[in-house]
């Protein structure tokens, strides 16, 4: 008779072995579908962009006669005498920067303090200041500008606040 193969020769197998690998695999396999959603994402959101600037130049006449209701409008608000008036002239900007926005197109409106950007804003008057730290500043806007996409249809009218040592 033939003694049965010694115990060391016969591979031993951990049951729990192929169930760890199984979800090793399945993480793995999770992470890289998560990956390649997070581009799909990015790729979608660049197409969105892309289709956005392409309507917004498509739209630039309308975009600039919006802007020229805009500005007629701020004039109604600013001078209207009654009150209700006033109202209405302010309901129907809001409404022309939404349409504005939809279109594409960008007011460039900007804050007391924020930097003078040559690209996006033309400085109209310079207000001279002690402050070295508000050298370059915007004091105040003239009138609102416009963009489209990356481009300036018309810059914005500001008062540039300028340093002058005393």
């Amino acid at each position: 008779m033939t003694d049965p193969a010694p115990a060391a020769t016969i591979p031993q197998v951990d049951p729990a072995t192929p169930f760890d690998r199984i979800t090793e695999r399945i993480d793995d396999l999770a992470r890289v579908i998560a990956r390649q959603a997070a581009t799909i994402e990015r790729l979608a959101d660049a197409a969105k962009l892309k289709d956005r600037e392409e309507r917004a130049e498509a739209d630039a006449p309308l975009l600039r006669d919006l802007f020229a209701l805009h500005g007629l409008a701020q004039t109604f608000v600013s001078t209207s005498n009654s009150e209700p008036d006033r109202q209405g002239f302010e309901a129907i900007n809001r409404r022309v920067e939404r349409m504005l926005a939809e279109r594409g197109g960008e007011l460039v409106t900007p804050f007391r303090g924020t930097a003078f950007d040559p690209e996006t804003m033309e400085a109209a008057e310079v207000a001279g200041t002690d402050d070295p730290e508000a050298d370059k500043t915007v004091e105040s806007v003239i009138q609102p500008g416009l963009t489209i996409g990356d481009r300036s249809i018309r810059p914005a009218k500001v008062v540039v606040r300028r340093y002058r040592k005393l």
